[in-house]
């Protein structure tokens, strides 16, 4: 007897019927939800979740999160024991493997390996930061060295990493001088240049790296001029332009404080030059913090505290770097001057929050920037948050 569902002559058995009927079902729900997204500007995340870990300054701890890849929610997960007299504050996260956290009043450098499911258990006892007020924690895109910007000692440390311990060494001549008040640090993807912010005296200190070594020599010309309060920054998708927010900065004949100095990036040197038109600010608004591009390189987005005017949002034109402010901003929408970051699908936004205690959650849509709010933001941790990473 044929155990075939279909019989010559007579059709399709009901249990073949029916399961072309359920595929038929599930590809029109699929295609709804596709409609749907692209109508939003943004596109379905088709993913269970990502962790993060955030920094808790007052709580001398770092807390695990997962972001639910459908939605952007957020969950709270398990919470490093409290080790008074640290204040974590910088944070770097090396392939799911080690994270490596700056303790700004410690000076000092922990390591944790991440568990399969995220948690984190802390390796040994932290390292001297080399420096003084460590702040930013950045890893180049080889995964063979961290960097940790010392704010009061007015300088920048560099480990090499260990690939197989996750143990740090510091590389010959670290410290390396980076001027006055050094925090955030941007590292090209092509690692050849490494970024650092002096919010004190409004420049960006410019190095090139050596690949094999870890040493850093300061490029002709820097520090480069940027505004007062540098802090932010980030770079285009071509790695052509580098942005800088000057929170502070006045512009003559506006009434927004704040602005974004775009430079050209020498590919060469690494020297930086003013893109033309530089700086660029809002119609109106104050304090301009952060700085991210998102994904599809069309947007450069920042940050400000408070909701009103508080999300700027600029398209970058590609053969020049010049910043167009896009059509209804400034938003007014909860933000904060922490941090911003887009996750790694570039699906959902996240800007840490001191007035929230927490974490601000929105969606971007892709077509003209405007911000969604994600259900259930903010995500409270009940203190400020310090810096975030989300797991690749």
């Amino acid at each position: 007897m044929s155990t075939s569902l279909q019989t010559p002559g007579r059709g399709l058995a009901p249990a073949s019927m029916w399961f072309r009927g359920m595929l038929f079902a599930f590809g029109l729900v699929l295609l709804a939800a596709f409609i749907a997204s692209c109508g939003s500007g943004k596109l379905p995340a088709f993913q269970s979740g990502q962790n993060a870990y955030v920094t808790l300054p007052t709580q001398n701890s770092v807390l695990q999160l997962t972001i639910d890849g459908l939605t952007g929610q957020i969950t709270m997960g398990t919470q490093t024991p409290q080790v008074g007299g640290t204040s974590p504050k910088g944070i770097a996260l090396l392939a799911n493997k080690y994270l490596y956290v700056a303790n700004s009043q410690a000076n000092t450098i922990s390591t944790f390996t991440v568990a399969g499911d995220g948690t984190l258990n802390q390796v040994g006892t932290p390292i001297p930061s080399g420096g003084t007020g460590p702040d930013a924690a950045v890893i180049d895109s080889s995964g063979k060295y961290l960097f940790v910007s010392n704010n009061f000692s007015n300088n920048i440390s560099v480990f090499s990493i260990d690939s197989s311990s996750g143990a740090l060494t510091a590389v010959a001549g670290s410290p390396f001088f980076a001027n006055d008040t050094p925090g955030e640090i941007f590292i090209l993807p092509s690692d050849n240049f490494v970024y650092v912010t002096n919010s004190r005296i409004g420049t960006v200190t410019a190095f090139a790296l050596d690949s094999s070594t870890g040493i850093l020599t300061p490029v002709p010309g820097s520090p480069f001029e940027s505004g007062a309060g540098a802090s932010g920054l980030a770079v285009d998708s071509t790695d052509s332009f580098l942005y800088v927010a000057n929170t502070s900065a006045v512009n003559p004949g506006s009434v927004a404080t704040g602005n974004i100095s775009g430079f050209n990036i020498n590919s060469t040197t690494g020297s930086l030059s003013p893109i033309s038109g530089s700086p660029f600010t809002s119609n109106v608004g104050a304090g301009p913090t952060t700085l991210v591009a998102a994904p599809n390189g069309r947007f450069l987005v920042s940050t400000t505290s408070g909701s009103s005017y508080s999300v700027w949002c600029f398209s970058i034109i590609p053969t020049t770097g010049q910043l167009l402010s896009e059509p209804n901003s400034p938003f007014s929408v909860a933000a904060g001057n922490l941090f911003a970051l887009i996750d790694s699908t570039g699906s959902f936004f996240y800007i840490g929050s001191q007035s929230a205690n927490g974490v601000e959650a929105y969606t971007l849509n892709s077509n003209n920037c405007v911000p969604a709010i994600v259900t259930h933001s903010p995500f409270s941790f009940g203190t400020a948050p310090g810096k975030m990473v989300i797991a690749p």
